[in-house]
């Protein structure tokens, strides 16, 4: 099956930040559920065990990936139904991920962001999220799991292309912009 990459990059005063969406129709406080549940992120990502809150670590094995290794995650931040950040390092570098929930008449969006330091491997990256979250998609509605090979390597040449370009400047996440007053 062929798959559309969406994933876009914005400039930002550290770097790029990598964004993917994916829109549910449920509350946000099923798709937190699918996020922050280890029975729940086992069906797409990998378990996770430990005691979760924000400045806590927590060990999320990466059930999808070679080997299935387990990994340290640090919960950076935690806004039940709203926001979750995280960071970890692995043999791949440091990874800061931010997943932001907006709900609007039981449908949700989910603003999934890499804040990156450099360009270097996002066309791999970029393949590597599109896969998990649409992994994350079809844990919640049955469907099949996705092939990664719909993803890497065919997915590359969409990541390098948004790398050379110019890159958007920032614009704020519908999150804070709304606890702002701002429109996205």
């Amino acid at each position: 099956m062929t798959r559309t990459p969406g994933g876009r990059l914005f400039r930002t005063a550290t770097g790029h930040d990598l964004v993917l969406t994916r829109t549910f129709r449920a509350s946000a406080a099923d798709v937190w559920a699918s996020l922050t549940e280890p029975q729940r992120t086992a069906r797409w990502f990998g378990p996770w065990e430990g005691d979760a809150a924000p400045g806590r670590t927590i060990r999320v094995q990466m059930a999808y990936e070679e080997e299935q290794p387990w990994c340290e995650v640090r919960i950076e931040e935690c806004e039940p139904q709203r926001r979750l950040a995280v960071s970890m390092v692995d043999s791949y570098g440091a990874w800061l991920l931010d997943m932001a929930l907006a709900e609007t008449d039981g449908t949700t969006q989910l603003r999934f962001t890499q804040h990156l330091t450099t360009l270097d491997g996002v066309a791999e990256t970029g393949a590597g999220w599109e896969y998990y979250l649409d992994m994350l998609v079809a844990s919640r509605d049955g469907s099949p799991p996705p092939a990664f090979d719909d993803y890497h390597p065919a997915m590359q040449s969409y990541y390098q292309a948004l790398a050379a370009a110019p890159a958007t400047p920032a614009t704020p996440d519908p999150v804070r912009a709304a606890d702002q007053g701002l429109t996205p």
